[in-house]
């Protein structure tokens, strides 16, 4: 099959890396995204506490589950952020004159929509350069942009974040896209490792769209983390059948309870995965095991919540310098747009 050429949203130094395999899929030459991270599982549950990098909670049980947790009633961040797109994208788009919308973490890119209807009313051709590490999803987002937006031109990167947002070509006017407030996800190490590799990776007429969940009460915020359904208990728990499957380990998905609750030191949710009765879990193909305690507990993920005003003037620190700050009438969710500082 001959191979598709380079296209321009990649830096010159990057182009000779990237292969297209479905056709207008783009990937690392050498990546193994399909490789299990046992390190990272190993580190994070021998650490005190024990805890797991969110990013393993997405295998395609998991993936599926959080579908439906954006569908449940208690869970207002992805309605509430959707509506905030569709009532303000004019006005994005307006604000950030780019030729190209890149998206991380996109998915199929059911919201983004609303800012590529804007994108190609203004300007008419575009690209359109969304990064996951699904390659479902992209074929998916790629049929929809294909069949909505033919003047698109749609590349999809299946590539993490920063190798992601790392090829692109800075010269290239892009508006980098970061929604379902997925930064809530960063504990305080990895938010600044994350803001200062993208900020690096932005040219001089970039501008970052980023959705944050906002500060609120806590009954709203424990009710969207544990709802009537039990959805999101079996989501978080849905990360030990994954690691069994994949490490080949024998935690007992019987054998433990979902507990959530709002830290308002930390300002965030917190999702763990209780013991009801000891466990030894083994690793046999890494030689290790440990003791998992009755009542002893597992943090699975954490959602920061954000006081809007404040985040901005954190992300200032990264030289990103906020345009325009969206909400919605409740003040629930916001949607800002910043500008990398040249």
């Amino acid at each position: 099959m001959k191979q598709e050429s380079s296209p321009r949203i990649f830096a010159a130094e990057q182009r000779s890396r990237w292969r297209s395999d479905p056709p207008g899929i783009w990937s690392l030459e050498g990546a193994d995204l399909d490789s299990v991270p046992a390190l990272s599982i190993l580190t994070t549950l021998w650490d005190q506490p024990r805890w797991l990098e969110a990013y393993h909670l997405y295998d395609q049980r998991g993936s599926e589950l959080f579908e439906e947790i954006c569908r449940l009633p208690e869970y207002y961040l992805t309605r509430t952020e959707n509506s905030i797109l569709e009532s303000h994208a004019a006005d994005i788009i307006a604000a950030a004159p780019v030729q190209c919308v890149v998206e991380l973490g996109a998915g199929t890119s059911k919201k983004t929509v609303h800012l590529l209807t804007e994108q190609t009313r203004r300007r008419g051709r575009s690209i359109f350069a969304p990064i996951d590490v699904s390659v479902s999803a992209l074929l998916a987002s790629q049929e929809a942009v294909r069949r909505d937006f033919p003047q698109i031109e749609f590349h999809g990167l299946h590539a993490r974040y920063e190798e992601g947002f790392n090829a692109i070509e800075k010269s290239l006017p892009t508006l980098f896209v970061f929604l379902g407030s997925t930064i809530g996800n960063f504990n305080h190490t990895d938010f600044p490792r994350f803001f200062r590799a993208l900020a690096a990776a932005m040219g001089p007429n970039d501008f970052l769209l980023l959705g944050a969940d906002r500060v609120k009460p806590v009954k709203l915020l424990e009710d969207a983390y544990n709802d009537s359904r039990g959805i999101t208990a079996e989501f978080i728990l849905n990360v030990f059948r994954n690691i069994n499957h994949r490490l080949h380990s024998n935690f007992d998905l019987d054998q433990m309870r979902y507990h959530s609750w709002y830290n308002p030191e930390w300002q965030q949710i917190e999702m763990f995965a209780v013991a009801t009765e000891s466990q030894q879990i083994r690793f046999p193909e890494m030689g290790a095991s440990f003791h998992w305690r009755r009542d002893e507990k597992i943090l699975v993920e954490i959602s920061r919540k954000f006081e809007p005003l404040r985040l901005q003037e954190q992300l200032r620190f990264f030289e990103l310098a906020p345009v325009k700050h969206f909400t919605d009438p409740d003040q629930w969710f916001s949607v800002l747009l910043l500008k990398k500082r040249g």
